[in-house]
């Protein structure tokens, strides 16, 4: 089943998957695609060339802008910020130049974080809220500041891990028992 708010506005052709639900004044448009189980809340608009996994929640005052595409189980925090043009001016139209965002599996972007668009964010890289992420973000990476600066690694349990940012190491995720291997700077399970 498909829950729609009487408030909100779904556009014939947007296509939305089994148990999501689009919460008061959202506007979800014609050409998006939405995997199931996913929540939208409150003022969200989603737009045409958008592609949304399974199981994303969207927060409330989150805009999704073409170009944007965003995989399975991500969370997208309250208000935070998605653009798809680099250089906006306001008489230069350039539709044609939008830059293609990805959020990957399991990530989760903070509260009034913003992600420039032409970026990648790896999966379940966790960008505290408030961000500004201007390049791409590795795998497991938890990224803070503005502009955006790796300080640490999280588990897919959403926990900071106990590892240095750089070299090799391993360490257990304290709620899982999940394994994870930091090898030449990267990250893994």
């Amino acid at each position: 089943m498909i829950t729609i708010h009487p408030t909100a506005i779904v556009d014939p052709g947007a296509q939305l998957g089994t148990g999501t639900r689009v919460w008061h004044w959202s506007h979800i448009s014609a050409g998006a695609t939405i995997g199931e189980c996913c929540s939208f809340g409150q003022n969200v608009y989603v737009g045409n060339e958008v592609k949304i996994g399974n199981n994303v929640k969207v927060q409330n005052n989150v805009s999704i802008y073409d170009a944007v595409t965003i995989e399975d189980d991500v969370f997208c925090g309250p208000s935070m910020v998605f653009t798809n043009v680099h250089n906006p001016r306001c008489a230069v139209i350039r539709k044609e130049e939008y830059r293609p965002t990805l959020i990957k599996k399991g990530a989760t972007l903070g509260a009034n974080c913003t992600i420039v668009c032409g970026v990648t964010v790896g999966e379940y890289a966790f960008v505290a809220a408030g961000a500004v992420i201007n390049r791409n973000v590795k795998p497991y990476a938890l990224m803070a500041g503005v502009p955006a600066k790796q300080i640490g690694w999280m588990s897919e349990y959403g926990e900071k891990l106990n590892l240095p940012l750089t070299g090799n190491a391993q360490t257990t995720c304290s709620n899982t028992g999940q394994q994870y291997k930091l090898k030449d700077g990267n990250c893994s399970c």
